[in-house]
């Protein structure tokens, strides 16, 4: 098998691998598999290809960064879809398929990489990490977006969480991370999402918040929701904030007092 099939083949393994965390609801693991592949593809040696691959190449990465932006958005109005997503399947016919491309975008350009320069993709993640420990925050600040407390209601429950922190083994390495919270019924949102202010301290493998969130309806309103955090930060060299993990609390786990969720 020659080079440029190799590397097909090994694209392939990694769009599926991505799709199938998405499927299955890991929605950071899914997000990291098609930023790597989305990375990989734009780096290819262009000069195994023929023009109208590096177009359909291209055009993949777009469509690979589309859907990474709808996972980290819930609220996208442009939301890029995994049936949308698993039509480029095509993928691992890149080398035979002349059909025409199944979306009408715009391709990222490939870029050409020096001898020797495709070793250094995997540690690009790691450089992420390295240049968020020494950052001064050369971003523009995000402004947090808590609702304030319901009217009282005869007969009706009001509920307010408290985020006190959050324990990361990589805590120290966060650069402006925040909470988004929402409430959700079957995957739809019940109100508009939540983002906490961003975080000032950390304490060894803890960041702490310690932040009341207003939830947006009445306790007996919220029989079957679920209350879902997302722990968000920024990534200074993809130059975006990413999901790093996210968890949940069903109704029927709310009681008054501390709760520890993973």
């Amino acid at each position: 098998m020659s080079d440029v099939n190799k590397t097909v083949q090994k694209w392939h393994a990694s769009f599926k691998k991505g799709t199938d965390f998405d499927s299955w609801g890991q929605l950071v693991e899914a997000i990291d598999e098609y930023q790597q592949l989305q990375k990989e593809v734009q780096s290819t040696n262009s000069s195994d290809f023929t023009e109208e691959q590096k177009k359909n190449l291209g055009k993949i990465a777009t469509c690979l960064e589309m859907r990474s932006a709808s996972l980290q958005c819930t609220q996208s109005k442009e939301e890029f879809k995994l049936e949308d997503l698993k039509k480029l399947e095509l993928i691992k016919n890149i080398l035979t398929y002349n059909k025409e491309f199944p979306f009408d975008v715009q391709p990222v350009p490939l870029k050409i990489l020096a001898p020797g320069e495709e070793e250094n993709l995997e540690l690009e993640a790691e450089d992420d990490a390295a240049a968020g420990a020494g950052s001064t925050g050369t971003f523009p600040p995000r402004a947090p977006t808590l609702l304030p407390r319901l009217p009282s209601e005869p007969g009706m429950t009001l509920l307010t969480l408290r985020i006190e922190k959050i324990g990361l083994k990589d805590a120290g390495q966060c650069i402006d991370p925040y909470m988004s919270i929402s409430v959700k019924v079957n995957g739809v949102d019940l109100n508009p999402m939540q983002d906490t202010p961003v975080a000032t301290r950390k304490e060894d493998t803890y960041i702490h918040f310690s932040v009341d969130i207003e939830i947006q309806r009445h306790v007996e309103k919220l029989p079957k929701a679920a209350i879902f955090f997302e722990f968000k930060h920024y990534k200074p060299k993809k130059r975006f904030t990413s999901t790093k993990c996210f968890a949940f609390m069903e109704m029927d786990e709310i009681k008054p007092g501390p709760i520890v969720i993973e």
